[in-house]
């Protein structure tokens, strides 16, 4: 691989990374042994305290493919990326004041169960299919790419494909068999071991690049810049203030995999206290996965792809004997992101559709059935996400099939959790058109190039689009949502549950 090549591994990284995949997975067996409810399978008991809920919330978003991603992106367009990242605290304290309590009280399975509350069942199979085709095709399917791109240069002789397998293969067997609190308690395990690789990666990269006071004067100002003019390929302004707060309320306050973590909280107390925690856990992300990526500008100028500035940083500058250790933490990275993904979505096929065709089934044969489903997605995962070396950046193509895709649901969830007056019929025309405008923009934006639009603009001219539908066609249709007075936002819910 052009650019990540250095050290040669030696056995003592072989071992390390050889004996932390199977200690993994006995670990997940263990602490899940004798799980037979769904609640116990999907919600981990509705036990988990802030600590592990924080920490799982962490390891889940900060995957490999956002360490790859993060990395490339800052080496490509600068350190606006880091944007991403500080929005997601903002974002967290939102989702602690505003939706958490609703959504902690309803005692819901899944976020689409949630929405059918709020609307209808239509409304929640379509956010349950829209969610697994961006979990596996986005989240499980990434993390595996990036992944292994990484791996492949501590065993070279490996295709990239058998990589894929194994990393997969090892994150499943622990998922499928143990279900949420075998996820949530590796992935505190795996979130420490990733924070130590970070911490590692960014030391070796700075000190290799001469000090901070070398790298901030040997790349281009601009590099240095979270504010970005409006026409800026990376982060654009306006994005920033309105892209941006789009995705990031789709990813922290909808999305299955991440809200799972929360759901399982023992109280509001421990949802609230873990979530500000993984806020918090966000914020040194600019020094230990974006900065890293600036100083490899100074480092390795010439890289044929972005992707490859962290595989470079490992193993260029990393000794024999580390390599191992940090090497470790990526596959700890990737497992964590997949059995997130895999344990979410089958939860939401078990809950949101086979609970609904067959809802007479027993509590054993539906864990049974959850299992089965993550074992077929995770192998959808596995066929998808070779594809991925042939999209010209792995950080675009996650966010850009966010922006096309969720902006109907995020308009459902804002202008439904404010506004008593959003209804079924309103909820349906939105994602009947709301579908349509945004496949048909990605068509003449991606495919056939007919207009030339940054996707943080696409995400908020879809979204206003999309609330407007909302608002236009619940006004026309002249029937008052009902039964909705639980999962509606008012300043008196707001002091009474203060108080």
């Amino acid at each position: 691989m052009d650019g990540a090549t250095g050290a040669l591994p030696s056995l003592w990284d072989t071992v390390v990374v050889a004996a932390y995949v199977p200690a993994l997975v006995l670990f997940g067996a263990w602490v899940s042994r004798r799980q037979l409810h769904p609640e116990d399978y999907f919600l981990a008991s509705r036990g988990s305290r802030w600590p592990a809920i924080g920490l799982a919330l962490l390891a889940s978003n900060i995957s490999s493919s956002a360490l790859v991603g993060l990395a490339g992106a800052a080496y490509a367009t600068g350190i606006s990326v880091y944007d991403y990242e500080w929005s997601a605290a903002v974002i967290l304290v939102f989702f602690c004041v505003f939706l958490l309590p609703f959504v902690l009280s309803s005692r819901v399975y899944t976020m689409p169960e949630f929405l059918e509350r709020r609307y209808d069942g239509r409304a929640r199979l379509y956010f349950a299919a829209l969610t697994l085709f961006l979990s596996v095709t986005v989240d499980a399917a990434a993390a595996l790419y990036s992944g292994s791109l990484v791996i492949r240069v501590l065993f070279p002789g490996s295709p990239l494909w058998v990589i894929i397998v194994a990393l997969a293969g090892a994150a499943g067997l622990y998922t499928v068999l143990g279900g949420l609190r075998a996820v949530i308690y590796t992935e505190a395990v795996q979130g420490v071991l990733l924070l130590f690789g970070a911490v590692v990666i960014a030391s070796a990269a700075f000190s290799h690049a001469g000090g901070w006071h070398t790298v901030m004067t040997s790349v281009p100002p601009s590099a240095l810049s979270l504010i970005r003019p409006a026409g800026d390929p990376g982060v654009p302004w306006p994005g920033l203030l309105f892209g941006i707060p789009v995705l990031g309320f789709y990813y922290w306050c909808t999305n299955q995999c991440i809200v799972q973590r929360v759901l399982s909280a023992r109280t509001l107390e421990d949802g609230r206290a873990g979530a500000l925690f993984a806020g918090f856990l966000k914020l040194p992300v600019l020094f230990l996965m974006v900065l890293p990526g600036t100083c490899a500008i100074v480092l390795f100028p010439h890289l044929p792809r972005a992707d490859l500035v962290y595989p470079s940083l490992v193993f260029r500058l990393l000794p024999a004997g580390l390599l191992g250790l940090v090497a470790a933490s990526f596959a700890a990275a990737t497992m964590a992101s997949v059995a997130s993904t895999l344990n979410s979505t089958s939860a939401l096929i078990t809950m949101d559709i086979i609970r609904r065709i067959a809802p007479t089934l027993s509590d054993r044969k539906v864990v049974r059935i959850g299992r089965l489903c993550a074992a077929v997605l995770l192998l959808v995962a596995m066929l998808w996400a070779p594809q991925l070396e042939h999209f010209p950046s792995l950080w675009q193509y996650l966010q850009a099939m966010l922006a096309y895709a969720v902006p109907p649901i995020v308009a459902l969830f804002v202008v439904g959790l404010f506004w008593r007056g959003a209804n079924v019929a309103g909820a349906r025309a939105t994602l009947l058109v709301g579908t349509a405008c945004g496949i048909g923009l990605f068509l003449a934006n991606v495919v056939f190039h007919r207009v030339h639009l940054h996707f943080l603009y696409v995400a908020p001219v879809l979204l206003l689009i999309d609330a407007a539908i909302l608002i236009g066609v619940s006004l026309w249709s002249g029937h008052p949502a009902e039964r909705v007075d639980s999962v509606i936002w008012t300043a008196a819910y707001f002091r009474a549950e203060s108080e």
